[in-house]
């Protein structure tokens, strides 16, 4: 896989979801999203997704050893891994993966913040993804969390988003707080206000938004597929959109592009 250039630290860079078959992962993202594959080069266990023929995603097959849940994951750029892992273990989260190291410039780890809510992070070249198409690949993120304040404040120290020449902008409003670049919409977290009390009930979570042309098609599509719909679709800020379910339980929303 042909990389493009340092990845911008703080930013997303990257979506992968490990699936537990590889083959019905792809017949279904194929059926709702449109993609195509490629090989990714570094394992066959592991392809990466197309859309008009650029990388938008990664697609890996769970071990059958491995019982977790099938979920999608971002990743977001750093300059030093290691640097990353010590800021997140001293802010209460926990690194449960790596970093390890992808041939001789790249290193990636999994880690999980204080809530519990899974991410990943990448240093070294970045792979080709939305962060140099960001007309093609995932719309943004979101995510779903018990506080939002303390959420932002969590992936503000660690990424450095809160540093004066942070490399995004952050602004709080109605409850939640965005991160973007100038217009273009990164990350949004939400939780509850600032005065409440967290919401025990909230399981926190990323979410990956991928742009399609019609949500309407996307939701028969995945049910044709053999997946579900988690919310149907319905207006909100950021446009039409719905909440998938793949067959294998991975949750996914589609927004109107």
């Amino acid at each position: 896989m042909k990389p493009v250039g340092q990845a911008r630290p703080g930013f997303p860079c990257w979506v992968s979801l490990a699936a537990r078959s590889l083959q019905a992962a792809q017949e279904f993202y194929t059926a709702v999203l449109g993609w195509t594959w490629r090989s990714t080069g570094l394992d066959e266990e592991f392809r990466t997704a197309l859309f008009g023929g650029a990388p938008v995603a990664g697609i890996g097959e769970l071990a059958n050893s491995l019982r977790g849940a099938v979920a999608w994951t971002p990743f977001f750029a750093v300059a030093d891994a290691d640097a990353t892992a010590a800021r997140i273990h001293e802010r209460g989260g926990t690194v449960g993966v790596g970093p390890l190291a992808f041939g001789p410039d790249r290193r990636a780890a999994l880690a999980a913040d204080p809530d519990g809510a899974v991410f990943g992070f990448w240093e070294g070249e970045a792979l080709p993804g939305w962060a140099a198409e960001p007309d093609s690949a995932p719309a943004w993120l979101e995510l779903r969390t018990r506080d939002a304040f303390a959420a932002a404040l969590f992936y503000g120290e660690v990424f450095g988003w809160a540093a004066p020449e942070g490399p995004c902008s952050v602004e709080y409003e109605n409850d939640e707080v965005i991160v973007g670049e100038a217009e273009r919409k990164l990350a949004v977290i939400r939780g509850g206000a600032v005065e409440q009390a967290p919401d025990p009930r909230v399981r926190p979570r990323w979410y990956v938004h991928f742009r399609v042309p019609d949500v309407t098609a996307a939701v028969a599509a995945a049910r044709a597929a053999g997946g579900t719909v988690a919310l149907p679709p319905a207006p909100s800020a950021a446009g039409r959109q719905a909440t998938l379910r793949d067959p294998d339980g991975g949750l996914f929303t589609v927004t109107a592009a």
